[in-house]
């Protein structure tokens, strides 16, 4: 079974992070420096390039935004949760919990800002969330390629294990009542970010050590999944680089 990739860099990344990739196709007459370096890079890895119409492209991927380049890749490969822990090392973990993000723009946006920040890895759960898909490597702009995500069963157990490892599970809630600057993120660290529509689950609410607010000055009381998930991250990156 294969999957697509759509996209310069996307595909770039996946060729630079040695993900299998069975043939890319690149529309005829299309000259930029990324598609040349792509070029290259397969010629590196013994990866086929075919040249076709743009309309073929179309077709491949119905609705994307190809940008001239498609590769066919082998599927995406979950990573274990105690891989990514025991290749924490010496630092403090930082991760990303996910409780029920389906918007896959939203989840590849928190895995590129994951990336950015440094952090270890995101875990999402396997029901009522987005998978790691063509959109979501898209979105991520190539980031899933080497920030490792965790898929699993039970997201309420598995925060339980993080916090028996030591780790502080910190909650994004509208309704907590501290603000993320008077909080304590410089240490061993999960971020949990509820769903687009209802966020923290119960449960999932109730599992957490602490629950923090971003303080909203304006009219709309929420925001965007990926963003609040992006405002913790780096008030965490913050605390830690005081540290």
């Amino acid at each position: 079974m294969e999957e697509i990739i759509a996209g310069r860099n996307p595909v770039c990344e996946a060729l630079r992070a040695g993900r299998p990739v069975n043939k890319i196709f690149i529309a005829r007459g299309a000259k930029s420096a990324a598609t040349a370096e792509i070029i290259g890079l397969a010629r590196q890895r013994q990866v086929p390039v075919q040249n076709v119409d743009k309309p073929f492209l179309d077709r491949l991927a119905p609705g994307a935004v190809h940008q001239g380049v498609i590769a066919q890749v082998a599927p995406y490969q979950y990573a274990d949760l105690d891989d990514i822990l025991a290749g924490v090392g010496d630092t403090a973990p930082l991760l990303v919990v996910l409780d029920e993000v389906t918007d896959p723009h939203n989840l590849g946006a928190v895995i590129r800002s994951a990336d950015a920040a440094g952090a270890h890895g995101v875990v999402i759960p396997r029901r009522r969330a987005a998978a790691v898909t063509p959109a979501v490597v898209k979105a991520s702009a190539g980031a899933v390629e080497y920030l490792p995500v965790a898929r699993v069963g039970n997201l309420a157990r598995t925060i339980d294990q993080l916090k028996e490892r030591g780790i502080w599970v910190v909650g994004a809630d509208a309704a907590a009542r501290q603000v993320i600057w008077e909080a304590p993120l410089d240490g061993p660290l999960a971020i949990v970010v509820g769903g687009e529509d209802k966020g923290l689950g119960r449960l999932v609410r109730e599992k957490c050590d602490l629950l923090v607010k971003l303080p909203m000055a304006g009219r709309v009381n929420s925001l965007n999944a990926s963003v609040a998930a992006a405002l913790v991250l780096f008030e965490a990156v913050r605390q830690r680089s005081r540290g």
